[in-house]
């Protein structure tokens, strides 16, 4: 939680971000994220200060397990003095107890998006999926609460003027916008009516051009000129140095006078890496999310 403290803004964790976009197409399936094709509702999770804090917590909690699919999960919510935004105690159910900072007494339209990264850890921890180090597996919780439906409101949480500033998560406001487009384009879901924020807005589109981005790299059909024609001179170099990197997300296999070229890239979907013959234009299909990908090899 940045809490009047610099936020940092920018894709300084993209690399893990991505593997963790394919660790969840790789545990939950391509049929079983399209379980999370809604997202949470704003009117689900809003919470007016007038509202019960404790029952409006509970509730609020109740909206999230549904969307996180968690049927035999019930949230504990109670509210302390802590340095940290929120906390949970992971165990083996069916009850968690999450701990939420004080602040959030007064600070009640964010309280949804401080639960549903705590929540996303009871999923993550029933689904014994986690990546090694603390904050490798906080970015891992942070994207897969957005990829199923409920990190919008993390994003939304983010605000900004020339005084104050507030983040909760681990990942930058831009990071968010990322997920978010990427959950976008796969379930045709535009969560940008939803942001009270107008720095969360801004973030979000930032973070779609480079979600765009992703898939207008060669071999792709839809990359630009200039990508081409750095492409067809790499592709030329490999046929004559076999083995040498490209320093881009393509990377060619093979080539010498007796060996066929091969090229591998991400999945622009779930970045997987896809391995296919260098052979003019043709179609691949991700085996992982099943993306079919027009291509010119």
């Amino acid at each position: 939680m940045a809490n009047g403290s610099e936020v940092v803004h920018g894709y300084p964790h993209l690399g893990t971000v991505r593997a963790a976009i394919t660790a969840l197409y790789r545990r939950l399936t391509r049929e079983g994220l399209h379980a999370y094709a809604t997202s949470v509702a704003p009117a689900d999770v809003s919470f007016a200060d007038g509202d019960d804090l404790h029952l409006g917590a509970q509730r609020v909690a109740h909206a999230l397990v549904q969307q996180l699919r968690l049927p035999d999960a019930r949230m504990i919510v109670s509210f302390r003095e802590m340095t940290h935004a929120a906390g949970v105690e992971l165990a083996a159910g069916p009850e968690y107890f999450v701990e939420l900072n004080d602040r959030f007494r007064t600070h009640r339209r964010d309280i949804g998006a401080a639960l549903a990264h705590e929540i996303t850890h009871v999923l993550l921890h029933r689904l014994g999926l986690g990546f090694p180090g603390t904050r490798d597996n906080e970015i891992l919780t942070d994207t897969v609460t957005t990829y199923l439906g409920a990190g919008w409101l993390l994003l939304d949480a983010y605000r900004e003027d020339g005084a104050t500033s507030q983040k909760l998560g681990y990942l930058t406001p831009e990071e968010f916008g990322y997920v978010l487009a990427k959950r976008a384009l796969v379930f045709g879901e535009d969560p940008s009516p939803w942001f009270t924020s107008a720095q969360a807005y801004a973030a979000y589109t930032d973070g779609r051009e480079v979600a765009l981005h992703d898939g207008r790299q060669p071999p792709l059909t839809a990359a630009g000129w200039a990508g081409r024609h750095r492409y067809a001179k790499d592709r030329r170099h490999a046929r004559d140095h076999p083995g040498t990197a490209t320093g881009l997300p393509y990377a060619f296999e093979g080539g010498g006078p007796d060996a066929a070229l091969r090229v591998s890239f991400p999945c622009p979907t779930c970045h997987q890496r896809i391995r296919i013959p260098v052979r003019g234009r043709v179609r691949a299909r991700c085996g992982l999310c099943r993306t079919v990908l027009e291509c010119d090899t």
